[in-house]
């Protein structure tokens, strides 16, 4: 246990962190990758050149930080890293070296102000988030395990079947090269995926949401290819599911992750809000709630570029016309016609605000983060509880919800 002491050290650099603390991660992940670049295979090497994962990890410090004498708070974001963490094989060993290197940081960055006192102070509170998680994550494992058709470690699947669903949206079936079941997901679970990338001589792990009901056979994942602009490089894994891998290779997967995921036990509405390939767990949330009939109000706003890249639109269609309980409208930013189902210019809440207003409707947001920021403001606005608002950002974590 940190001593009173201890606490008020670690709060004391808590200005610290909020002024420099994107400066404090990226030179503790220099400092880590030089001295253990096996670690180079675990870590998405994108949102390093990007900057979002140090940004990510600043934010999670200074939460941690902020928190120190309750940290228990944080359990619910604790819980998404931790699903993360297992769908990579993160192991309790790697605690130590990541500890290593932060505290090292931490002295290497604040030169004299890194007292002997204050390192020990740190090093007491990251073994304390340490044993944390490394407990939280070995009740997933554990969790994960039990699950029917769950398997541990990376697992082959094979490519069965590639489809080009937009201009910019192709789906992957993965079947398992052993040929065994495998473990039901939960709608709006993600898999990750890990593949052999030969230009950088190593293997990069992603995350994508699985976009098909739980079928104990197969798994579909529906993947953007990720073009660059003049500030990103194209996406490196996307790309190479795109541009190489094709029907009948291999890539590995591990038993689907995360927590945004739909409650089958209820029955309230349903309110689903995405931007652009954001729509991939809903895809898989609509694919069952079909297959299942269940009869659940649900009320769907897509927001795209156009119907070029509008992924999954004849299937969505589909839905709304065999099921009274469903409706749905995409935003297109500039459409070539408008109808009761397609609105023109970017998605405004308050347009629909008739469609999507339903007493006691659970609120889901998935997309790009300044897609979420607004509609969760937006909604906010509108008098929805942000109790009844789940989101998922794809990539690291950088929202904060109050």
């Amino acid at each position: 246990m940190l001593s009173t002491s201890e606490i008020g050290l670690i709060k004391a650099t808590v200005p610290i962190l909020r002024e420099h603390g994107v400066l404090l991660t990226q030179h503790f992940y220099k400092r880590m990758f030089s001295h253990n670049p096996e670690l180079q295979h675990v870590f998405n090497m994108g949102n390093q050149k990007n900057g979002s994962q140090q940004t990510a990890l600043a934010l999670a410090v200074l939460a941690y930080a902020e928190h120190i004498e309750n940290p228990s708070v944080l359990l619910p974001v604790l819980q998404r890293i931790g699903d993360k963490h297992t769908s990579l094989q993160i192991s309790a060993a790697q605690y130590d070296i990541v500890g290593k290197h932060l505290l090292a940081s931490i002295a290497e960055v604040l030169g004299a102000a890194a007292t002997e006192e204050l390192i020990t102070a740190w090093a007491k509170a990251y073994g304390q988030l340490a044993d944390l998680m490394i407990n939280l994550e070995k009740s997933i494992y554990l969790q994960k395990a039990a699950v029917k058709g769950a398997w541990t470690g990376w697992r082959k699947f094979i490519i069965d079947q590639k489809t080009p669903e937009s201009d910019e949206i192709t789906s992957f079936y993965l079947r398992p090269e052993d040929g065994l079941e495998v473990a039901m997901h939960q709608p709006g679970q993600y898999l990750s995926v890990k593949v052999f990338i030969p230009a950088s001589g190593i293997y990069q792990p992603r995350q994508y949401s699985i976009s098909s009901a739980p079928d104990g056979h197969y798994y579909r994942i529906s993947v953007k290819k990720e073009l660059g602009t003049a500030d990103k490089e194209d996406g490196t894994v996307s790309n190479y599911l795109h541009n190489v891998l094709q029907e009948g290779d291999v890539l590995e997967a591990s038993t689907p992750a995360g927590d945004f995921v739909l409650n089958t036990t209820q029955r309230s509405p349903l309110v689903l809000l995405s931007g652009g390939v954001g729509q991939t767990p809903f895809v898989s949330i609509m694919d069952f709630l079909s297959r299942a009939d269940q009869q659940r109000q649900v009320r769907w706003a897509h927001a795209c570029r156009s119907e070029n890249v509008h992924a999954f639109r004849d299937q969505v269609k589909t839905w709304d016309a065999e099921h009274d309980w469903f409706e749905h409208v995409v935003f297109y930013e500039n459409a070539q016609k408008e109808d009761k189902n397609t609105r023109s210019g970017r998605m405004d809440v308050t347009e629909i605000s008739e469609m999507l207003l339903i007493p006691e409707a659970d609120y889901y947001l998935c997309g790009p983060k300044p897609f979420i920021e607004k509609t969760i403001a937006d909604l906010s606005a509108l008098g929805v509880n942000r109790k009844k608002l789940f989101f998922e950002e794809f990539g690291p974590q950088t929202i904060q919800m109050n």
